[in-house]
């Protein structure tokens, strides 16, 4: 199991009694009150050791672990007073934004057949809209993605231009004689995080098959040109997510009308602090990127997606009066011949440039041991969560 050096070390130390005490601590749910007095110092030490060696997935919000932590009582009557009144307002408002930009995607696919799956990959569903139909459903897009941001308490984004003077003009030089950026590549900590990147330039991502069918949504991501996947498809015929994802990152680097793609190459979502590292889908294309780091500050509730389940997450979210969120822009990232050649290197590159311009921490973990931190919450034996670390 991957672990950071800090944390190594200490856990190198630790006696093998210790080690059968903190074991048997994990075998028991971590957030559920304790039988006994006398357990809840093991417990809660057990729980303060996973949350180190796991870091990058821990919450320090005022909910606590998952979500699941203990209220005051100011707090507990806050959430319920928003329950009542901003809730129902959000989620109508929310269905309201979402019911208009089906309706100007319906519109502007009138006409239009849609590009089904082929025996080479999956179809590109309305992705290579053009004219005002394109541009429709970019603007509204846009307008309707930071609206929806704005019922969601997302009142002020700050936006941070680490480009020096000048930068831009030289950007553009370089962009007619390399081609523009055919990927945006961002750290994950929410499920927000495609929102805010919808509000800023609506590029394509990677979604499950099953999102296509999906009422009102199926429509608006086939219009935004997303790829859609099969993750357990073994056909010998078909692409995968990494050459469809190839391919639709160098159509965007030569063509100006198609949609980048918006890929997170950490894999996962993290509690906003750290970068785990990347993997290399978003750089076999050997074209340039352009990298934004997002950070969402917080004062009780932090609308980072790491410990807790989809459904607590949005409820909490939207309890919440004003959500926060900061964004830097870096320079479009050029890869060098050597980079061009080693994906890896490149992707580690980027990487390192992140880290340093967000002022994020660099962790070795990655899904497995955030699939193990959780079945450790969950009251799962740390064996049981090994033995599947790798599924």
């Amino acid at each position: 199991m991957a672990a950071d050096d800090d944390t190594a070390a200490p856990a190198q130390l630790d006696s093998a009694t210790r080690g059968e005490e903190e074991e048997e601590a994990a075998a028991k749910p971590l957030l559920s009150p304790p039988s006994a007095s006398a357990a809840a110092p093991a417990a809660q030490e057990s729980l303060e050791e996973l949350d180190r060696r796991y870091a990058p997935y821990a919450r320090r919000d005022a909910y606590g672990p998952m979500g699941r932590g203990p209220l005051g009582a100011a707090e507990a009557a806050r959430l319920a007073v928003a329950a009542v009144l901003l809730l129902p307002l959000r989620v109508v408002a929310a269905v309201l934004l979402l019911v208009a930009y089906y309706l100007v995607c319906r519109v502007c696919t009138l006409g239009v057949e849609e590009e089904r799956e082929g025996g080479e990959g999956p179809g590109d569903g309305y992705a290579r809209l053009q004219g005002w139909r394109r541009d429709a459903v970019v603007r509204c897009g846009r307008k309707l993605a930071r609206a929806m941001l704005f019922v969601f308490g997302f009142y002020r984004i700050r936006e941070d231009d680490r480009r020096v003077a000048g930068a831009e003009d030289e950007d553009l030089g370089k962009s007619e004689y390399l081609g523009r950026p055919g990927a945006i590549v961002s750290n994950h900590v929410s499920h927000l995080d495609i929102l805010y990147h919808m509000s800023s330039s609506l590029p394509s991502f990677v979604a499950k098959r099953s999102v296509a069918r999906l009422p009102l949504v199926g429509l608006i991501s086939k219009c935004m040109g997303c790829i859609f996947v099969q993750r357990e498809s073994k056909a010998s015929d078909f692409k995968g997510v990494s050459g469809a994802v190839t391919g639709r990152i160098q159509r965007a680097h030569r063509q100006k009308d198609s949609p980048m793609m918006l890929l997170f190459p950490e894999g996962t979502t993290t509690n906003g602090d750290y970068l785990l590292p990347f993997k290399t889908g978003a750089f076999l294309a050997k074209a340039p990127v352009r990298p934004v780091i997002l950070r969402y500050p917080y004062k009780r509730f932090s609308p980072a997606w790491d410990s807790m389940d989809g459904a607590r997450h949005v409820l909490l979210l939207l309890c919440q009066f004003a959500n926060y969120l900061e964004v830097v822009h870096l320079p479009v990232y050029y890869p060098s011949e050597q980079e061009k050649d080693d994906p890896k290197l490149y992707a580690s590159n980027v990487r390192k440039l992140m880290a340093v311009e967000g002022n994020l921490i660099l962790s070795d973990l990655g899904l497995a041991d955030k699939r193990v931190y959780h079945a450790a919450l969950n009251g799962n034996s740390l064996p049981s969560a090994l033995h599947h670390k790798d599924d």
